[in-house]
């Protein structure tokens, strides 16, 4: 390439704002509804920088959708690591303690989100009030390496094929024992039949311990399954059936309690992990959002009622 074509493409680092904007938001008109400016110029602004690299960042794909390319992966990461490097040198020429700023995408299943990351989202906020935290609940396994998450809370250690693409910590252990409405008496809720989750999760470990309870005590199974385990426990709760909960989330609940003897000797559990991707781990925001998580955990493992 001649000198005068490298000279012409130089890269205008306020551009970098516009890829970080549409890489969080996952499309030109949500990037555009975040930075408070039209879609038109998201897209300018996006066609300028991605000329002056000479590659392209974002794929366009039906839906509107632009998830990034491995060259837009690469440059998402280093403008992060900019934008952090920004921010702590305005921190610390005003003297001011370090702010931990920006948005983090987390997801986890619905269950988790709404019983746990949500009741204890008010202590990280008031700390961090310049925080933006991107909650997706959803029990699919999302990309961190495409981008659909920075932190993902998961139910079980990352597979060995993924090797060093991730970085993963385990943070606690989440507990599961049948549980029934609380208003049923003994005897009612000794003939409930099972609650199960649909066939398409068969895989997972609570749908494999329920259906090994009902082959081994030849118990009913209850006209409605599920997907997720939230399901299952607004199920429960309208006295339909018993089923396998995680019991920091089900002991919490008045309308709930366990049945005694209910499941077989061995306690059924799950670890708990935080993955993120390598290059968003030393960021200040990341960072902080992780060890929020495991905060929530230590509290509840130590509390009376974890088991």
């Amino acid at each position: 390439m001649p000198k005068s074509d490298l000279t012409r493409r130089k890269i205008n680092w306020n551009d970098l704002h516009y890829v970080l904007a549409v890489a969080r938001a996952g499309t030109l008109s949500g990037a555009a509804r975040a930075l408070g400016v039209n879609e038109t110029t998201v897209g300018r602004r996006l066609a300028a920088i991605e000329d002056a690299l000479g590659v392209q960042l974002f794929e366009k794909v039906p839906g509107g959708k632009l998830p990034p390319t491995e060259a837009g992966t690469k440059a998402i990461s280093q403008s992060e690591l900019i934008e952090q490097r920004v921010l702590d040198l305005r921190n610390e020429i005003a003297g001011g303690d370090s702010q931990v700023a920006g948005t983090v995408r987390l997801t986890a299943v619905p269950i988790l989100v709404n019983r746990l990351l949500v009741p204890a989202s008010r202590q990280l906020l008031d700390r961090c009030p310049q925080l933006h935290v991107e909650i997706v609940a959803d029990f699919r396994d999302l990309s961190l390496a495409k981008r659909e998450a920075d932190i993902a809370l998961r139910l079980a250690a990352p597979k060995k094929e993924t090797g060093n693409a991730v970085l993963a910590r385990k943070i606690g252990l989440l507990r599961y024992d049948v549980y029934v409405a609380a208003s049923l008496d003994s005897f009612r809720a000794s003939r409930l039949p099972w609650i199960t989750y649909g066939s398409t999760m068969d895989h997972i470990p609570q749908a494999r311990w329920i259906s090994e309870e009902i082959d081994r005590r030849s118990e009913p199974v209850a006209g409605f399954s599920f997907n997720d385990a939230e399901g299952l426990m607004h199920a429960v709760r309208a006295g339909i059936g018993k089923s396998l909960l995680p019991c920091v989330v089900a002991d919490a609940d008045p309308q709930l309690r366990r049945i005694a003897g209910a499941s077989s000797d061995e306690q059924h559990s799950r670890e708990v992990w935080v993955l993120t991707h390598p290059d968003q781990r030393s960021l200040a925001r990341v960072d902080t959002v992780i060890g929020w998580l495991e905060g929530i955990f230590r509290s509840r493992e130590s509390s009376p009622s974890a088991g």
